[in-house]
């Protein structure tokens, strides 16, 4: 909700979805190239869902049971882009999906914590910019994975981001992100 407050944004009654290429990712700690076609780049710290099963159409109930491993990611955002999308009221497709604009950390088991109280943040150069929690996020990671079942055939290997946390701002070249679950460094990004 602070995120949303921060942005002046309206709430939404549902998640707001966008998809991303696989040519978004960016994975193994690579830097990332500041595009030449953005003068206002953000950053947004999100926890990542990896879907395990094939599944369409599931019960909430029953969404826990398709994913096993969570991660850590970071969704770079032209906000330059977003806004012009955004004042014509267009896909964000390009704000939010251009090549590596997608890093990821690797995976980890999701019983090593607990989903409903995981604390996750990030660095830009040693200094804390963002810090959220799952019991602050607007929608349950088990309701997300139910409501985009409803529009998308999940696959095994899918990447579902999950929310940002108040505190995006602007990367500069030069830069070291560094995206924590608990106080442990999932991903760092270098910004060149």
């Amino acid at each position: 909700m602070a995120h949303i407050e921060e942005l002046n944004n309206e709430r939404p009654a549902e998640p707001i979805i966008f998809i991303m290429p696989e040519t978004a990712l960016l994975l193994k700690n690579r830097p990332f190239y500041y595009p030449s076609f953005s003068h206002d780049i953000h950053h947004e710290v999100e926890i990542v869902l990896k879907i395990s099963k094939v599944g369409k159409n599931i019960d909430e109930k029953f969404a826990g049971s398709y994913y096993d491993e969570i991660g850590i990611g970071i969704d770079f955002t032209a906000r330059d882009l977003q806004q012009k999308a955004k004042e014509k009221g267009l896909p964000w497709s390009i704000a939010k999906g251009f090549n590596d604009a997608a890093p990821v950390s690797n995976f980890v088991s999701k019983h090593n914590y607990d989903l409903n109280n995981l604390n996750f943040s990030l660095t830009i150069d040693g200094e804390l910019k963002q810090k959220g929690n799952t019991q602050l996020m607007l929608f349950s990671f088990d309701y997300i994975v139910s409501y985009l079942s409803k529009f998308f055939m999940l696959k095994k290997g899918d990447l579902i981001f999950t929310g940002t946390p108040k505190g995006v701002g602007p990367v500069s070249i030069g830069n070291r992100l560094e995206a924590f679950l608990e106080d442990e460094k999932m991903l760092y990004v270098d910004i060149k």
